[in-house]
């Protein structure tokens, strides 16, 4: 894992986590409109456990929808499905997680991992090979760091070192404040599909919070400078 050498960066994309899913055909006639409200890297599909056949087939349907649109479908755990289901990948929880799943999955596949509650275990993931870290989502209980906190942990990571960190943001305000901070992408899952306005309108407004958070943090570095 190298440092990174250049302080410019792109502007972070967005990461979209599914409601749990077991019957694809509402989500995946859904899917064009909402990939197509904002800059929609990856999709982050969370299947209601069954029988691997029934996770499977929904793979295979919700799969082609989502890389048409240009985004990547990663499967949230089950790195046995993702080359069977043509996914593009799996998001895993931990770094024991990361290692068994590693082989299954490399080099053709991406391999994201979340669960990393101490900067030693992010290190670690990323000297594995690890593709993204994500840092701030929910733990078994449900709790999380303060905003504060996920931003200080993105930055520490965006500073250092190379492979791209995701914040897991629960509203629009953390996703402009995460996007501030350094992070390459953005995930976001039940404010976008709970929200009144619909999930495309909440998307494309989480897609503006994100592009001002990015266009303030290069005024402010510009102003130290």
């Amino acid at each position: 894992m190298s440092a990174k050498t250049a302080p410019s960066r792109p502007a972070p994309r967005l990461y979209l986590a599914t409601p749990l899913v077991d019957d694809p055909v509402a989500l995946v006639a859904s899917l064009p409109k909402l990939l197509a409200a904002a800059d929609v890297a990856a999709v982050l599909l969370r299947l209601t456990e069954t029988d691997p056949r029934t996770m499977l087939a929904c793979i295979k349907v919700l799969a082609p929808a989502v890389q048409n649109a240009g985004a990547a479908l990663l499967l949230d755990g089950h790195a046995d499905l993702v080359a069977r289901g043509g996914a593009d990948g799996a998001h895993l929880n931990g770094v024991d997680a990361m290692q068994e799943g590693l082989p299954s999955l490399k080099p053709d596949r991406i391999v994201g991992v979340g669960g990393l509650f101490t900067r030693h275990d992010a290190m670690i993931a990323g000297e594995a090979g690890a593709d993204y870290v994500l840092f701030g989502e929910p733990d078994a209980q449900g709790q999380r760091p303060s905003t504060e906190a996920i931003a200080e942990r993105l930055q520490w990571w965006a500073e250092l070192f190379e492979p791209p960190c995701v914040g897991y943001a629960a509203n629009r305000d953390e996703a402009g404040e995460f996007a501030a901070a350094g992070a390459d992408f953005i995930l976001v899952g039940d404010c976008i599909w709970t929200d009144q306005a619909g999930p495309a309108a909440a998307l494309a407004a989480v897609g503006h919070a994100i592009r001002k958070g990015y266009a303030e943090s290069g005024q402010l570095k510009a102003a130290r400078d």
